[in-house]
């Protein structure tokens, strides 16, 4: 059965996430802000594009967030104009962003007493995927909201996981992220580090490769990059900052140790303060050759 979907936050993500909702025969509605260049397509297939969140919302059987993390999420919720505000009992709101789990539970209480289902639905994968409807998400819901999100995200996702109750979604996602973006980092120094002793990068890629260290993360790194190509991982490492920053805020309140993910947070801070918090993961090869002073990376 086809839904009525209010969408928000049409960026790299959004977009593949919307078209596929439309091509699978859902109703799009989206307020669009300051970047249009994405949105011919999607007005060409019939998205409507409204002015307020009360129009956005208005007979809307669910939402879906897709922005950057807790600080955006929470204005979206409680600013003027807020989904809080405005949204009917009955109706879903699902967050697909990375978020802190305990701004998590504040929103989905605040939005359980107007009868209004939130559920974490986080992502993987990248933009290449949500394009061709092929992301992964971690469910954190009831049975009851589980089975009713389902077909919704099955229109751009391949793999939809049901984590666990409300929440787990949010919890799931940040160790899977807190083990990628640490794996990133230790990849970076490796590589620093043969490329100092005069090792082979290419004889390292390919025993690397083949072994049992060899990961998906190393290959979108380190494949592409020897290849002159640092766009393997299109994630942005302030992103990747951010999510390890809401890792170790949750290890804080489960009372758990988090040494490894703090000194990957460390190196992730680090290459932001050197210039390259917009650029994308394997750029953290870069800041390996400006700290160290190597040539990683072909010229």
């Amino acid at each position: 059965m086809t839904k009525t979907i209010a969408f928000i936050g049409l960026g790299m993500m959004g977009h593949g996430m919307a078209r596929n909702l439309l091509a699978k025969g859902h109703s799009v509605r989206f307020m669009a802000h300051r970047n249009r260049a994405n949105l011919s397509d999607l007005l060409a297939a019939g998205a409507v594009e409204t002015h307020n969140r009360k129009e956005l919302l208005q007979g809307a059987d669910a939402v879906i967030l897709c922005v950057t993390g807790s600080p955006q999420v929470e204005q979206i919720i409680y600013g003027d104009d807020g989904l809080l505000q405005v949204a009917a009992a009955g109706q879903m709101v699902i967050d697909t962003s990375t978020a802190e789990p305990a701004s998590t539970t504040r929103i989905r209480d605040d939005f359980s007493r107007r009868d209004v289902a939130y559920i974490d639905a986080p992502l993987a994968r990248t933009p290449k995927e949500a394009e061709e409807g092929r992301l992964n998400t971690m469910v954190g819901a009831s049975e009851a909201d589980f089975a009713r999100v389902q077909p919704i995200l099955a229109a751009f996702c391949e793999n939809i996981i049901h984590a666990g109750p409300p929440g787990h979604g949010h919890v799931l996602k940040l160790i899977n992220n807190m083990l990628a973006m640490t794996a990133a980092a230790a990849i970076a120094e490796a590589m620093a580090a043969a490329a100092k002793s005069g090792l082979s990068l290419q004889k390292l890629f390919d025993v690397i490769s083949a072994g049992g260290v060899n990961s998906g993360i190393f290959q979108m790194m380190v494949g592409r990059a020897l290849q002159g190509d640092l766009a393997g991982l299109k994630f942005a490492i302030a992103n990747g900052q951010k999510d390890l920053r809401y890792y170790t805020h949750m290890t804080e309140t489960l009372a758990t140790s988090s040494f490894i993910a703090e000194a990957a947070h460390q190196s992730f801070v680090q290459a932001s303060n050197l210039g390259f918090g917009d650029s994308y993961i394997a750029s953290l090869l870069q800041v390996q050759e400006k700290l160290s002073n190597v040539t990683i990376l072909p010229s």
